[in-house]
């Protein structure tokens, strides 16, 4: 008897799942417990993987059974949308060749180790030429799957993060907050001169502390530790699988509250992960959606809710008997006073929600140029400075706040920054949506009850998969297409109300 092709299809994409799954534990181990000298080591075995999943997508005999699948498509709904999926994914191999594939992988381990001794001594240049390298070699591979998904270069690699993402869509997004964000920028900053000098909590607060209170709140917001655990590295970020979420962050002796809002905001990713359906682990529409709804949800975590004045009530006290602190500015308003401020910085992931999106802005800009080539790597710094002039009128005093500042174009990841303002405008969109559905929520915020709003994410946007686009998603769950009406009135509401 003739096998299915469709389920000849789920078993060789079963094993992709698995490669893929060991290559997120090998890179979480590069990034937070592999010695420096093991790169090149770690650069052969990634290569190896990725060239195996390579190889398995451009066996004649996938094209064939896609074909055949496709010409009978299964009957089920969900079956169809991972076949899609499958079908995406071949495109993709297909349309570079495995030298290149080797080569990319490599080039990024390299680039980004270089990045992590480049990085603190502020030097450009200590990398400069692993980038070029590496950028040399991410428009080969943008130029081919240009052709083969029939799209721009810098859409093809959009695709990678969030697929059928267009440089229309981006473009209206962000003219749409450009058109309201530098006015109400003004009106904040005016609004808050009276204040004077908002300083943060600062004094002694131990690692050991800082870690105990991560855990506390990861636990409340549903974190399984017998499924998880939290580290340190040079950048935070939630890695590893849906069986294994690895979080990290990085800590500050001197204050608390930017290592605790990374925490936060991976566990809004590493609950993403944990809850996808599991009926189609290591399938293609059992992934994620793309990184807009991935950034939704830790960007719901970390801004719409972790910020919010209710959550800000009920961690005040927890603060201070973790820190044994009475001091004032572990108060409840001086917390507020501290999140609420808005003020242009050098920095990304320390951005407040109203200029985070101009870092992205910028970011994007700089990425497609590069891609088209119409910027040099040399020119890098200087552009960089030129466009932070512009959107926030200052300039970085270094490299290390400027362009070294994140990992992402070092490891080879153009594509992705779009998808950080998406995942904010999606989260305002989705926590008024949450809130429409339960007027009480803000109550079971004030006692640390998060319950219904991650249940509600669960079951709306995290076991849907990649069964829908994204766009589906957000309309079934929201009502609307992604959109910044939301975002506006959130940002109007807590910041000039």
């Amino acid at each position: 008897m003739t096998q299915d092709p469709y389920k000849v299809l789920e078993k060789r994409y079963h094993r992709i799942g698995a490669i893929k799954e060991a290559q997120a534990i090998l890179h979480w181990d590069m990034a937070v417990m592999m010695p420096s000298g093991s790169a090149e080591g770690r650069a052969a075995q990634l290569a190896e993987l990725d060239l195996v999943i390579h190889e398995i997508l451009k066996d004649p005999e996938i094209e064939d059974l896609l074909t055949m699948a496709e010409s009978e498509p299964p009957i089920s709904r969900a079956q169809r949308s991972n076949l899609a999926e499958m079908r995406r994914m071949q495109i993709h191999a297909n349309a570079i060749g495995a030298d290149l594939v080797v080569a990319l992988t490599e080039a990024s381990s390299k680039c980004e180790m270089r990045w992590r001794q480049a990085k603190p001594a502020n030097d450009f240049k200590l990398v400069s030429k692993e980038l070029q390298n590496l950028l040399s070699l991410v428009q080969k591979k943008a130029e081919g799957k240009a052709e083969s998904l029939r799209c721009r270069p810098y859409e093809a690699l959009m695709d990678e993060y969030e697929p059928g993402l267009t440089i229309q869509e981006i473009d209206v997004l962000f003219d749409d907050l450009l058109a309201f964000l530098p006015k109400l920028l003004e009106k904040v900053l005016t609004k808050q001169q009276p204040a004077g000098l908002i300083v943060g909590p600062s004094g002694n607060f131990p690692i050991d502390r800082q870690r105990d209170l991560a855990l506390t709140l990861m636990t409340r917001l549903g974190f399984n530790f017998e499924l998880g655990r939290l580290d340190m590295s040079l950048h935070p970020f939630c890695g590893g699988v849906p069986e294994d979420i690895r979080i990290t962050t990085r800590y500050s002796e001197e204050s608390f509250v930017e290592s605790l809002m990374g925490v936060l905001h991976e566990t809004g990713h590493a609950l993403y992960e944990r809850n996808l359906p599991r009926e189609w682990r290591l399938q293609p529409a059992g992934e994620a959606r793309g990184m807009a709804l991935h950034e939704s949800q830790s960007l719901l975590v970390e801004m719409q809710l972790c910020r919010s004045t209710e959550f800000l009530e009920f961690i005040s006290p927890l603060i201070k008997t973790t820190f044994d602190s009475r001091a004032e500015q572990l108060n409840t308003e001086s917390l507020i006073a501290y999140y609420r401020k808005v003020e242009p910085g050098f920095i990304r992931v320390d951005a407040d929600e109203v200029t985070y999106p101009f870092h992205v802005v910028l970011r994007y800009n700089i990425e497609k140029s590069l891609i088209s080539g119409d910027l040099l790597v040399s020119d890098l710094p200087d552009a960089w400075n030129d466009a932070m002039r512009n959107l926030l009128d200052i300039v970085p005093p270094d490299d290390q706040r400027g362009c070294l500042q994140d990992i992402h174009w070092f490891s080879g990841s153009f594509g992705y920054f779009p998808t950080y303002t998406m995942g904010a405008v999606a989260a305002a969109q989705i926590y008024a949506a949450i809130q429409r559905e339960y007027p009480d929520i803000r109550e079971g915020v004030r006692t640390g009850d998060f319950s219904k709003i991650t249940e509600w994410c669960c079951q709306k946007i995290h076991r849907q998969g990649s069964l829908e686009s994204t766009s589906n998603i957000l309309i079934n769950a929201t009502g609307e297409p992604l959109n910044a009406r939301a975002f506006q009135r959130h940002i109007e509401a807590r910041y000039l109300t």
